[in-house]
């Protein structure tokens, strides 16, 4: 499979849960072209962004308890992409011995790979909060929280990248804004059997810190991207996304294992595994599904937007909040009331104000006159 760039690409994005994509500065927009790559990873992208979720409630819903192993699942699944990048360096190293050089075997920088290495570790604490909230909190409630972290992310992006606000970002982290707090008001009033109180409020307050965590490694990934092609004039393909997303998941994977390690769940899988609701066998399989489907979903997001278009994968993410929370009350019966269905259309509501906003900057963009003095000859 050839995954290297055909021209130099400047812009790329991270995934997100549930929600959002930040979008990073692009010298050009992308042509949308319908390739069969560009399907496959829209299909990966849908089955791991609606399904992710419920297969980790469902493993707290069936007796599992144990938050570290929860959090290791969502990037355990990350030697799935060495296949792709193997027969990436393949391809490259064939391209080069033709013009008589030597392939690299990586494209990561020493600096962006220490950069790297710190957003694994932001990870691994952000999937460590997420799993806290899904072990306290429906699905439909998480998703509903998990969806602010647009909000966050224009927030540090101003800070960060200097990012400018414009009238349609401020609606739309208002918009986000009110979505969550009527959650809040409304907080315990969907709570599963089971939870208390101190624990729905914690899963609550956790999974807006997700959020929150999420919202500031986009920005620091843009930064880093950024620094990086400044600094070695290289520029950002499919492959060295791939490198940065299996170094982020290995050491998010070692942050999760070591917690696992303190806490003693790897003797306890055993006996959780005998206890399970599902079965010892539905148990494993549940485990392993777990860390495959969160894999499919970046790698599918990844590739959606390298081979079609950052918006709309964005926006295919935003609509399948709603499929998630259809299929949390279909697949675990769990309420919806009056006050999820008015947050859920403030956060769509609020993600197309910001897509909007984002479409008429990059066309006002285009219409002015390319300024060439600091262009290379």
């Amino acid at each position: 499979m050839e995954v290297e760039a055909t021209g130099p690409r400047r812009a790329q994005q991270q995934p997100c849960k549930n929600g959002s994509a930040k979008q990073l500065p692009s010298d050009a927009a992308k042509p949308l072209r319908l390739n069969p790559l560009l399907v496959i990873n829209f299909l990966l992208m849908v089955v791991g962004s609606a399904f992710g979720p419920l297969l980790l409630r469902a493993y707290f819903l069936h007796g599992g308890t144990r938050k570290w192993l929860s959090s290791l699942l969502q990037t355990a699944g990350w030697p799935l992409l060495l296949a792709p990048l193997s027969a990436s360096f393949l391809s490259r190293r064939r391209s080069h011995k033709d013009r008589g050089s030597v392939a690299p075997l990586f494209l990561m920088s020493p600096r962006l790979l220490a950069a790297t290495v710190a957003i694994g570790f932001m990870t691994g604490l952000d999937d460590l909060l997420y799993a806290y909230g899904l072990a306290y909190l429906p699905v439909s409630t998480s998703s509903i929280l998990i969806s602010t972290q647009l909000a966050f992310t224009a927030a540090f992006a101003l800070l960060l990248v200097r990012q400018r606000f414009t009238a349609f970002s401020v609606n739309a982290v208002v918009l986000l804004s009110v979505g969550a707090a009527m959650l809040g008001m409304n907080a315990g009033g969907d709570r599963p059997a089971g939870v208390t109180r101190a624990q729905y409020s914690a899963g609550f307050g956790m999974t807006l810190g997700a959020a929150a965590l999420y919202g500031l490694m986009l920005p620091v990934m843009e930064l880093s991207q950024a620094k990086h092609a400044a600094r070695t004039g290289a520029a950002v393909t499919y492959t060295l996304v791939m490198e940065m997303q299996i170094v982020i998941g290995f050491t998010a994977t070692a942050f999760s294992a070591v917690g696992m390690l303190v806490n003693n769940d790897f003797h306890a899988i055993p006996r959780e595994a005998r206890e399970f609701g599902l079965g010892q066998i539905g148990y494993y399989l549940l485990l392993a599904a777990s860390a495959i489907v969160y894999q499919f979903f970046f790698l599918g997001t990844i590739g959606a937007i390298f081979y079609g278009s950052a918006l709309l994968a964005g926006v295919i993410m935003t609509v399948l909040i709603p499929v998630t929370e259809v299929l949390a009350v279909l697949f675990f019966h769990e309420p919806f009331n009056g006050t999820k269905g008015v947050a859920l259309a403030l956060s769509l509501w609020g993600f197309v104000s910001y897509l909007y906003g984002e479409i008429r900057a990059k066309a006002q963009h285009s219409d002015k006159p390319l300024n060439t003095e600091h262009l290379d000859p």
